[in-house]
């Protein structure tokens, strides 16, 4: 069996899901896991299938053909997950503001973290309706590295960028 790795784009529209289930499952291939989502009208997703090699061209010939339907697909060869460090969550909440993304993954790059997934949203205030960010993400913390250290670095950052900012290990 092969593993590959599918990323999509296409305008939001029912069924699209189903088409690419179809394809995978008409080349006897098995739906492993995948992340999904609408934004802005657009729905995009990623997913890894397996499929056995006999069934690799024509599943790959046949997420190609979706094309038509204005659903882009690109696929890549995928192996077996492997987690490439100590699991933490990453959860912050501060004023939306322009470079928050880039400086918090800014120095997790330096530290050779690996984010392993990321969530984020804008939604207005409880109280006041001013816009607040919200990441959430999954990290994956080298063996080597201080957990005191890292929780330091993204602290001093945290109180840099006015934001929130909770790291937990028991995930």
């Amino acid at each position: 069996m092969d593993n590959l790795v599918i990323t999509v784009i296409a305008p939001d529209q029912p069924g699209l899901v189903e088409r690419l289930a179809a394809c995978v499952a008409e080349h006897g291939g098995n739906w492993l896991e995948s992340r999904m989502s609408r934004m802005a009208g657009q729905f995009a997703g990623i997913l890894r299938v397996s499929v056995p090699a006999a069934g690799h061209r024509g599943l790959s010939d046949a997420l190609q053909a979706l094309q038509t339907h204005g659903i882009r697909v690109q696929l890549a060869e995928g192996g077996e997950p492997q987690r490439s460090g100590k699991p933490i969550l990453l959860d912050l909440v501060g004023n939306d503001r322009p470079g928050i993304v880039r400086d918090i993954t800014r120095l997790l790059a330096e530290h050779e973290v690996n984010l392993e997934s990321l969530i984020t949203e804008v939604l207005p205030a409880p109280m006041s309706s001013e816009p607040l960010f919200h990441a959430e993400a999954m990290l994956a913390v080298p063996l080597e590295l201080s957990l005191d250290l890292l929780q330091e670095r993204l602290e001093t950052l945290a109180d840099d960028l006015m934001v929130e900012l909770n790291l937990r290990t028991d995930v």
